[in-house]
């Protein structure tokens, strides 16, 4: 059994792998992860401006599972207003070259990904007996 195969059966479930996707594979935490890399503290607004076309709400929600999981730490400073900064704990630092990895093969298959779409919608949009008669 390989090591992916062995994971996937953690406690006969693959909750290891399942469990941490959930909040990793989100369309936000790895763009997160990427403007609090290495040394960044960064404010939620200035946070906020990294990532375009996040919402507040979902910028809250996605801090609070990171933070909840550890990958994240909310430092608020007795500041008036109020000073919140956030920044990758150690843990939350490991994810930023795996997240760099993913993001160059994201850009890279892009196109390739597109095109593909682009001929299976194509496909989609024939009529049913073309389809059969051409398989």
């Amino acid at each position: 059994m390989s090591e992916y195969e062995s994971a996937c059966m953690a406690g006969g479930h693959g909750e290891a792998i399942r469990g941490v996707l959930a909040h990793i594979g989100d369309k936000w935490t790895l763009l997160i992860v990427g403007a609090l890399s290495v040394g960044h503290r960064l404010r939620f607004t200035e946070l906020q401006r990294h990532i375009p076309g996040i919402s507040q709400r979902m910028l809250t929600v996605t801090l609070r599972h990171l933070e909840r999981d550890g990958l994240v730490r909310r430092t608020m400073h007795a500041e008036v207003p109020p000073r919140v900064e956030y920044e990758l704990t150690s843990i939350g630092t490991t994810l930023i070259e795996p997240a760099r990895e993913l993001s160059r093969w994201a850009m890279s298959s892009y196109p390739t990904i597109l095109d593909s779409r682009e001929r299976f919608d194509a496909a989609g949009a024939e009529p049913k007996s073309t389809r059969k008669s051409n398989q």
